[in-house]
């Protein structure tokens, strides 16, 4: 295994800081929330082994507090809904992602893009 310190040490941060002022972040109580064992949190954490699959980083990033896609991006890794998601559609999908890196849209641009989807279908 050849770890991801960059994930590990982003997990160790927050965790830590958040054990401060509660508790239930200590690193065994974490792991026992995520479903994990210590050992392999703390390996982990020092970067000694590769993060955990999708759905175990989606739990650490829900007991933490904090957006799931950052950590999954940390990981090298992607929501496995979205990859259904891009399944679903796979054509449409893929243009619509193309066209938007080839556009070089802002992250503001997409966040603008998706707002407006969501009052049109609300509409």
């Amino acid at each position: 295994m050849a770890g991801n310190p960059v994930f590990g040490r982003r997990v160790r941060d927050i965790r830590e800081a958040k054990v401060k002022t509660d508790p239930r972040f200590t690193l065994r109580s974490f792991a026992k929330a995520v479903g994990i064992s210590p050992t392999f949190l703390s390996k982990v954490e020092r970067g000694e082994f590769d993060p955990p699959r999708p759905e175990k980083i989606i739990k650490m990033a829900e007991v933490l507090g904090i957006d799931a896609d950052e950590l999954l991006a940390l990981a090298n890794k992607v929501d496995p809904k979205l990859s259904r998601i891009i399944m679903d559609e796979p054509k449409a999908m893929a243009d619509f992602l193309r066209t938007a890196r080839d556009k070089k849209l802002t992250a503001e641009d997409i966040q603008k893009l998706t707002e407006k989807i969501r009052k049109q279908v609300r509409s």
